[in-house]
């Protein structure tokens, strides 16, 4: 049989036992063409198959298909003979919900962005221009080309290292760890790409494992994730210390163009030679200018012995002179001091002199005090009442008051008064009060 003899008896097999399907699925890789047709795959965890539904059909639609959305869709198998390919043609299609491979992407991106493994504050800065850089991906893939090819024309002294790992299937999550456990332990590797080409979903699905992603965040040498296009994200995008939206702008990222850094490093010497003639010209103006001022230290010195020497004479004329000024001063002192002791014995004589009379003079004057104040004490005990009543007189006072009686009038009849003699009182009644004559 030929070719084309094969492909017909398959198709005439397939299309004759699935005339027509009910499939469910997850949406992927979907590609709206211009021409209005949609080509995209459908899959479930294990398997996927593709499907294309024409304008004609797609335009009933109530909905946009896209990436990750489950969908039931009714139609055929046909076999394209041309290539080979079978695949599905969609008459109908109706939305189920979001796939299953993308819930779980979401659910593990949730959980590790909430333990913090997403933070900037944990991305680890790209050495500026490394010199030694491993590339952990598929060694056929034409990510691995590209990614050498930019290095060694931005960057030709770079030692790339290769390590072999797969990008797509069920071992690739684990032989990625391996990858990128054996790349760090490369002596001198400072920086580590690891990424493929596009693909659809499940063609990444390695680089959304929770176990890769957890090795990613505790590395000690910074990575670029360089997976898929642009509008591609995996979880090893978030984890990395950068994202690059394809293999080879991670290449770029990771190296300055030589070229431009040596152009940098002219223009930088440049500037630095300019400021080094401009600062030594103003050094040597500065030194000339301070020549001219600088004297012979010798004669500076002799200078200075004479300044010296002439301030020891003025220093030991000085001191001469205030030691015989103070010598005239400590004789005048002596002489002073002689005339002094001279007169002040006439006044010591004239102060014992004085002290006497004045003591003479206080007992002249305490005996006239003394003979003054005891006439006055005989004056003042003549005048007491108490000298009249020795004398047998006697003193009258109301008892309720103690007022001294003058007149009889005072004392009424049945009045208590009170009687003092020289010896003792008395305590009367009146009886009756009159006036004798």
């Amino acid at each position: 049989m030929s070719v084309s003899q094969l492909n017909e008896s398959i198709k005439g097999l397939l299309e004759g036992q699935f005339q027509m399907i009910w499939v469910k699925g997850e949406i992927s890789n979907f590609k709206p063409h211009s021409s209005g047709h949609f080509y995209f795959s459908l899959k479930d965890k294990n398997s996927q198959i593709s499907s294309v539904m024409f304008r004609g059909s797609n335009s009933r639609l109530k909905f946009r298909p896209k990436d990750g959305m489950e969908v039931i869709v009714r139609g055929r198998i046909s076999v394209y003979t041309p290539r080979g390919n079978y695949q599905i043609l969609c008459e109908t299609m109706e939305p189920v919900g979001e796939g299953g491979l993308q819930q779980e992407f979401e659910k593990l991106k949730l959980k590790l962005k909430s333990e913090g493994l997403f933070d900037a504050s944990r991305k680890k800065r790209l050495p500026f221009l490394p010199f030694k850089i491993a590339l952990v991906t598929s060694p056929t893939g034409a990510a691995v080309k590209d990614m050498i090819q930019v290095l060694s024309r931005r960057h030709p002294a770079a030692e790339i290292i290769v390590v072999p790992s797969l990008t797509q299937g069920e071992r690739a999550a684990a032989d990625l760890l391996k990858g990128l456990k054996l790349a760090e332990k490369i002596p001198g590797v400072e920086v580590i790409i690891t990424g493929r080409g596009g693909g659809s979903l499940e063609d990444m699905w390695c680089f959304n494992d929770e176990a890769l992603a957890r090795y990613i965040s505790s590395m000690e040498i910074p990575l670029i994730s360089a997976v898929g296009h642009e509008i591609d994200f995996t979880i090893c995008d978030f984890v990395a210390d950068l994202r690059a939206p394809t293999p080879s702008a991670a290449a770029e990222l990771v190296c300055k163009n030589v070229d431009e850094v040596k152009e940098k490093i002219s223009q930088s010497r440049a500037r630095l030679f300019k400021n080094f003639k401009s600062t030594l010209f103003q050094k040597n103006m500065l030194i000339t200018q301070l020549s001219k001022r600088i004297t012979d230290p010798r004669k500076k010195l002799g200078d200075m012995r004479m300044r010296i020497d002439e301030l020891m004479v003025r220093f030991e004329r000085s001191l001469l002179n205030s030691i015989s000024s103070r010598k005239e001063k400590i004789r005048n002192y002596d002489q002073r001091l002689s005339r002094l002791e001279n007169n002040i014995k006439p006044l010591k004589d004239k102060i014992t002199f004085l002290n006497q009379s004045l003591l003479k003079a206080q007992e002249v004057r305490l005996d006239k005090n003394k003979e003054k104040l005891s006439s006055l004490n005989d004056q003042l005990r003549a005048l007491s009442p108490l000298e009249i009543l020795q004398r047998g007189y006697s003193i009258v006072r109301l008892k309720k008051d103690g007022k001294i009686i003058t007149d009889h009038s005072l004392a009424k009849k049945g009045e208590e008064l009170e009687v003092q003699f020289d010896k003792g009182f008395v305590d009367v009644e009146v009886k009756q009060s009159k006036l004798k004559r």
